[in-house]
């Protein structure tokens, strides 16, 4: 789908409920095309990234940028690099972070008020944005207006939070950037209205801190859990973990500004042994995944062999066939 000049948009359907209608990989530019992110190391997002360019590309991906570490967004680098050729460029601080997912060669970091030229006029500012995680990052063609802000902002729905205070100063310096016209979200629709969109984060926090606020005042200690049912009593139950994240992210700010008493809790001691079994069961889970990969791979290519050769396993003699008598004297 095209929605600037120099910017498509890829957009496959998502039911994954932290990732509403879409999880979105970018391309930009028309000669130097670069990716802003992969999808999830699935063969969906592989294929639906050859499709496009096989269906409506005239040039060859050369760079694939990422907005930040989590996996639904650079599980696809090694096999950037070794199916696209193009090279990787990631946040200065998420390297540490993408321990097993980075290929041996040609990964770049960026940086904060980098400049990425892509040709024809397609510049990308690197834009420093925390909050989501420490690592976000997002990117900005301001001649087109096209803001690319990952998971820090989404297109159908509010995001998560890991450090708050970061994050509003995040949404603070969006809103200030010059000619901003559309914003693409990591996830869901694009955002046509994106002032508005961004503003209406900044209110959503406030109101979010202020119903916190409200449950306090009623007196007692509560923990994060117990606040998150109060204020999302409807909330799908796969996503409460996500609300917990967010409520403990203002319960954290909060406390650090003297406004919260905390009382630390008593952490519940982990078995030695459990979790090394824990730990080892996982490697076996992953190994037999790892495995299944592999056969499937294997059985695809030994069903493509055994359309190129004859069937010569089912027969000792196979059949053969000579034009009788009578069809000879039949030719004209």
């Amino acid at each position: 789908m095209r929605v600037s000049p120099s910017v498509r948009a890829i957009q496959v359907p998502d039911e994954n409920p932290m990732h509403p209608d879409f999880t979105d990989i970018y391309l930009v530019g028309n000669g130097q095309v670069l990716t802003i992110d992969s999808g999830e190391a699935m063969d969906r997002y592989r294929w639906m990234i050859r499709g496009y360019l096989a269906a409506t590309e005239h040039a060859e991906v050369s760079l694939a940028a990422i907005t930040h570490h989590h996996s639904d967004h650079s599980g696809n680098l090694k096999w950037a690099r070794d199916v696209l050729k193009a090279d990787i460029l990631v946040p200065q601080n998420g390297v540490k972070l993408l321990k097993g997912r980075l290929p041996a060669t040609g990964v770049q970091t960026v940086r904060e008020g980098q400049v990425l030229d892509l040709g024809g006029g397609a510049r990308l500012q690197v834009l420093v944005t925390p909050g989501h995680s420490v690592d976000s990052v997002c990117y900005y063609l301001e001649e087109e207006g096209v803001l690319f802000t990952g998971d820090t902002l989404l297109g159908s729905s509010t995001t998560t939070v890991w450090e708050l205070g970061p994050y509003r100063r995040t949404l603070a310096r969006l809103l200030e950037l010059p000619n901003l016209k559309v914003i693409c979200p990591g996830h869901g629709k694009l955002v046509n209205d994106p002032r508005e969109r961004l503003q209406m984060y900044v209110n959503h926090r406030n109101m979010r801190e202020q119903q916190i606020l409200g449950v306090l005042e009623g007196g007692g200690a509560f923990t994060s859990w117990d606040i998150m049912l109060q204020l999302y009593p409807d909330i799908d139950k796969r996503l409460r973990r996500a609300a917990d994240n967010n409520v403990r992210a203002h319960l954290t700010q909060l406390a650090s500004e003297g406004r919260l008493a905390l009382y630390p809790g008593k952490p519940r001691k982990q078995n030695p042994a459990k979790v090394a079994r824990d730990v080892e069961h996982a490697k076996q889970r992953d190994a037999v995944i790892r495995q299944g990969k592999k056969e499937e791979a294997a059985k695809l290519r030994a069903e493509v062999r055994a359309q190129e050769n004859p069937p010569s396993g089912e027969w000792i003699d196979p059949p053969r066939y000579e034009l009788t008598g009578t069809a000879k004297d039949a030719l004209p």
